[in-house]
């Protein structure tokens, strides 16, 4: 294991602790694993509190930020946070506007979530919740509450981060998150396993010079296996999963988000690209909007995911509105 770390059980602590030195003017820390905006909470505003296991920077914390997510928990790396996290991030973004909880579809984020949604309920608070659940691999389309939740709910921060800054009601802001939601798939491919901290060994194996279609951002098992090919044929099978699950084609306007999932170089981000629009673009879709770059990783996965957003109006000018966070370079 080649990490720059101190020792393994201290990793999650002390990347939180550098994380708060380095923007203490952007972010803060109201309770154990919790990070908030330090603006928190916004009179009036709608709160989105976000979380997930660690090793996915800038999934989740990097969304904490204005036009995005109030708040984080954060788990173990590839494990949840506790209900008791989240409740203390409701506690510090709520502002009497309701709370919205937005994160990926995992079961052990799920139990957590909703017990303290229960717990901040008790408390008076008001909880929605929007479960991400845009990837291809992990269900057929008949069963979306099995689906998983990966890179694509960075477009989802967007959406509902923008409209909780322009003062919509809890309801408002669901609602066109679910929308958004509804019209977002993702699918990727891995070329190389990760190491967890702790565990000091990959989370899987995978042959060299194999790839693996489908794979979640865990080691979850894809849909395929088999020798790598060039990004034209990559690209090219990942638009087809991702354009039958939406259903879309001429005549209809996308975002596209390429994610890479720790080890890839920006410069095959955008060759991977160059063959995702092209796919798309035969088919008469429209791309109005592009995000390349690192939004959802799992450590130092070689791969990459491909996320594809049906746009309308209402959803793109939100796409559109100022966001910022200290974690993104581009957003």
């Amino acid at each position: 294991m080649r990490k720059i770390i101190n020792h393994p059980k201290a990793f999650v602590d002390e990347m939180l602790e550098g994380v708060l030195l380095a923007h203490p003017s952007s972010l803060r820390s109201p309770a154990r694993r919790v990070v908030v905006r330090a603006d928190a909470p916004r009179q009036g505003k709608v709160g989105i509190v976000t979380g997930g296991g660690s090793g996915h920077l800038p999934l989740f914390m990097g969304y904490v930020g204005a036009g995005l997510a109030d708040g984080v928990a954060v788990g173990d790396v590839f494990a949840s946070p506790s209900a008791e996290q989240v409740l203390e991030a409701s506690r510090a973004v709520d502002a009497g506007a309701g709370l919205l909880y937005l994160y990926g579809n995992y079961s052990g984020d799920v139990m957590n979530f909703d017990l303290a949604a229960e717990l901040a309920m008790a408390e008076g608070m008001e909880v929605a919740t929007v479960l991400g659940t845009d990837d291809v691999a992990s269900a057929p389309e008949t069963e979306p509450e099995r689906r998983r939740g990966v890179a694509g709910i960075a477009l989802l921060y967007k959406v509902a981060g923008a409209g909780a800054e322009q003062g919509r009601s809890l309801a408002e802001v669901v609602a066109v998150t679910e929308r958004a939601g509804a019209g977002l798939r993702s699918m990727g491919v891995a070329l190389s396993p990760c190491t967890l901290p702790a565990a000091g060994e990959p989370t899987f194996s995978l042959p060299e010079g194999q790839m693996e279609i489908g794979m979640g951002i865990h080691g979850e098992p894809g849909v395929s296996r088999g020798p790598l090919r060039p990004a034209a044929d990559i690209g090219a099978e990942l638009v087809g999963h991702i354009v039958d699950a939406l259903s879309c084609g001429r005549g209809d306007d996308v975002a596209v988000l390429v994610n890479g999932l720790g080890a890839t170089p920006v410069e095959e981000l955008y060759v991977l690209y160059r063959s995702v629009h092209a796919g798309l673009v035969s088919r008469g879709v429209e791309v109005r909007r592009t995000w390349v770059g690192e939004y959802a990783t799992s450590l130092e996965m070689a791969g990459a995911s491909v996320s594809v957003m049906r746009l309308d109006e209402e959803i793109l000018g939100l796409l559109d509105a100022p966001a910022r966070s200290p974690l993104l370079a581009r957003w």
